[in-house]
């Protein structure tokens, strides 16, 4: 994902409700826990044939082998398989589908990119230590691919066929905004009953609970650009028009501008001016990460920062503009995602009665929205593994959490198909 997804930060939102009563559930499928039992060490191997190819969102040789490698195992599955072209940047859409004889219209994303450069197996190679298995990606989104084929096959191996049509979709950009697929995912979406996103779930190490999300923020990114003029900063300063300061001048009092619009949060993150040292700069340009929970929310930002501007000039006779181009919409469970969460809770109290939180929301953002876009289907987020360290060094995966995310999807699947 390309978000660092704050679970440490909105721990305090986790939402536990029924907890307390779903310790004296049912008594789990004794026949599905088996299974996912037996399939732990089969996920594991999974895990590190899909990390050590090293499929970085630029790495087009690598989401090749990551596009063939779970087009295979579907295939094995007994899909009909296919590839979709992305409309910008590399890599393909891996597609499957599989045919039942129920009602229901069921579709599982997940994504082959990660954030990792080439050649990051070298200095953080795959290694288990305790319930830890390290891994670049292994966990964003190598866990998910992994829930949704051992899922997949576990359910096979039942005999289980109580589904009008299950969808697997694979992209390859999910990490860079999913540029080049949002449209196929939105698309494809909307002619489902339900989407299960299988992104991760934070480590119980980091926030004492695996978890469910039901909202995540859309995304844009704010452009702030400066013209002023160029002269010899040594011979001529004031015959320039110093666009870095004025730049400098926009950005401090812009900084705050989210605070006047509910639903929105902005962080200027990059900026650049100037192409030597000797002269004054005649344009200079910054971007602002900005992240929002409500509809709208990014265009009136964009208002707001403009009417900024407009309010006080530092540097006469520059201009500054802003633009803003959005990404992803918000993402916000509807009633029926949150009723198939919370029967995600029961179906996870069935194991001991272990704990399955309900993440209101995170500063992120995911491939969610783009499935909930239409408003057609149910859509709930991070079916995925347990882990952390999501675009930071040493990412890892919770072995212990391979059983319950396995149990937990095909209980689901199940639950899906029958009601």
């Amino acid at each position: 994902m390309p978000f660092f997804v704050r679970h440490v930060a909105i721990a305090a939102a986790l939402t536990l409700a029924g907890a307390g009563t779903l310790a004296s559930a049912a008594q789990p499928d004794a026949a599905l826990l088996s299974a996912a039992q037996a399939a732990q060490p089969k996920v594991v191997q999974s895990l590190k044939e899909m990390v050590s190819i090293e499929s970085g969102s630029a790495n087009a040789r690598g989401l090749a082998q990551m596009a063939s490698y779970t087009e295979k195992r579907l295939q094995a599955l007994g899909a009909k398989v296919e590839r979709l072209p992305v409309t910008k940047g590399p890599g393909t859409m891996v597609k499957a589908t599989f045919t039942g004889t129920g009602k229901r219209r069921v579709m599982l994303i997940a994504h082959l990119d990660t954030v990792y450069p080439e050649n990051t197996l070298a200095t953080q190679p795959i290694r288990e230590e305790g319930n830890r298995l390290y891994g670049p990606g292994i966990a964003d989104d190598k866990g998910g691919i992994a829930v949704i084929l051992h899922s997949l096959e576990i359910l096979k191996q039942q005999g289980w066929r109580d589904y009008a049509q299950i969808t697997v979709l694979f992209n390859p950009d999910e990490e860079v905004g999913s540029v080049g697929s949002a449209e196929t995912i939105a698309t494809l979406a909307a002619q489902h009953d339900v989407v299960l996103s299988c992104e991760p779930t934070a480590a119980k190490d980091v926030v004492k609970a695996e978890a469910l999300l039901l909202g995540a923020s859309g995304t844009a990114t704010a452009t702030m650009q400066v013209q002023g003029r160029a002269s010899h900063a040594g011979a001529a300063p004031e015959r320039g028009r110093n666009a870095l300061l004025e730049l400098a001048h926009q950005l401090q009092q812009t900084r705050d501008a989210a605070t006047l619009v509910p639903g929105s949060q902005l962080n200027w993150t990059q900026a650049q001016a100037g192409t030597v040292r000797n002269q004054i700069p005649e344009s200079a340009v910054a971007y602002g990460d900005v992240r929002t929970t409500a509809a709208g929310a990014a265009e009136k930002l964009k208002v707001a920062l403009q009417d900024k501007v407009k309010s006080s000039q530092l540097v006469p006779d520059t201009h500054t503009t802003v633009t803003m181009e959005e990404g992803r919409p918000p993402f916000v469970a509807d009633a029926r995602g949150r009723a198939l969460a919370r029967r995600a809770q029961e179906i996870y109290a069935e194991l001991d009665g272990r704990t399955l939180a309900l993440a209101e929301g995170t500063g992120g953002a995911t491939d969610a929205s783009f499935a909930a876009r239409s408003g057609k289907p149910a859509v709930v987020e991070s079916f995925g593994l347990a882990g952390f360290g999501y675009h930071a060094r040493d990412e890892y995966i919770e072995l212990d959490s391979i059983v319950p995310r396995l149990y937990l999807m095909t209980r689901i699947l199940q639950d899906i198909g029958r009601n």
